[in-house]
């Protein structure tokens, strides 16, 4: 499937932009959660919550009802979703040669061996379980916010989705 159109053309987060989280969440909770973790972090990101992989596919092609959808710059994805599950989803974005630069972190309630080693063998940049607990949990969203737009490296430099600069 052809993206229509590059990730490329979008502002620097770093400094000026906003930051895009495509969040693939079906309990409405969790999302709710989320939400409220990352407008605790840095007032430029954006959380877009879809609640099935379909749609998340949607989302990053830009179809249907997402045709103005910006490009993410992280996809936060649960593994146990209606129809297509996460680990579908997560194959999709990196067989894709403009998505799979997007780094994919698998938030899920899942704890297993078996879903934690298929995430990394189908390139997951990160595995988090889902705390139970309230405060571990909006710490957890946190500490992801503080690494990946704070402290790591992305792709080319700069922010995945990002114009050089």
């Amino acid at each position: 499937m052809a993206r229509q159109r590059d990730l490329d053309d979008t502002e620097s987060i770093r400094l000026e932009g906003i930051v895009h989280i495509l969040l693939v969440e079906d309990n409405p909770g969790d999302a709710r959660l989320t939400r409220e973790a990352f407008r605790d972090c840095v007032e430029t990101i954006q959380l877009h919550v879809v609640r099935d992989g379909e749609e998340a596919l949607d989302f990053l092609y830009q179809r249907k009802k997402h045709v103005n959808a910006p490009a993410p710059n992280m996809v936060l994805l649960d593994i146990n979703l209606p129809g297509m599950n996460g680990l579908e989803v997560l194959a999709e974005i990196k067989k894709d040669s403009l998505l799979k630069r997007i780094p994919v972190v698998m938030l899920t309630t899942s704890k297993a061996d078996e879903d934690i080693t298929r995430a990394y063998e189908l390139h997951a940049n990160c595995f988090l379980t889902k705390p139970v607990d309230l405060e571990k949990f909006m710490q957890t969203v946190r500490s992801l916010e503080a690494f990946w737009f704070g402290i790591a490296e992305l792709p080319g430099g700069r922010a995945p989705g990002t114009a050089p600069g």
